[in-house]
């Protein structure tokens, strides 16, 4: 059985997928890009705003599903420019400060909205 996650405290899903779901204890929450819950527009700034403010939306789903950034397992970065990797480790090192979570990060071509950045996380419940 599963069950979908959704709050107003993260951005809306711009296309047919769930911001997260639950499932067999596990919190398997989509990629986030850095757009502000309220407007669904772009955070302004450059990367290390984005960073931030994609985990700001996974902290807020991830709380929406009765668990917390402390309990991922699993997440996966996506970064435009491979060059930024320094930046965005030291925003997301603020997120994740003990037991951190196996990573994946990889330099992709393009992402939805022109974002720098985009995070998905896998965590426990």
């Amino acid at each position: 059985m599963k069950n979908v996650i959704a709050t107003k405290k993260a951005p809306g899903a711009i296309g047919p997928y769930s911001q997260a779901i639950e499932a067999n204890g596990l919190v398997f929450v989509s990629g986030q890009i850095p757009l502000v819950p309220e407007t669904g527009e772009m955070v302004n700034g450059g990367i290390e705003e984005q960073t931030a403010r994609v985990l700001e939306n996974l902290k807020a789903i991830l709380e929406a599903a009765g668990t917390s950034m402390d309990a991922a397992v699993k997440t996966t970065v996506y970064i435009k420019n491979i060059g930024d990797f320094g930046k965005v480790n030291e925003i997301y090192a603020k997120y994740f400060t003990k037991d951190c979570p196996a990573r994946v990060c990889v330099e992709v071509s393009n992402l939805p909205k022109g974002a720098l950045v985009e995070i998905d996380v896998i965590a426990t419940k």
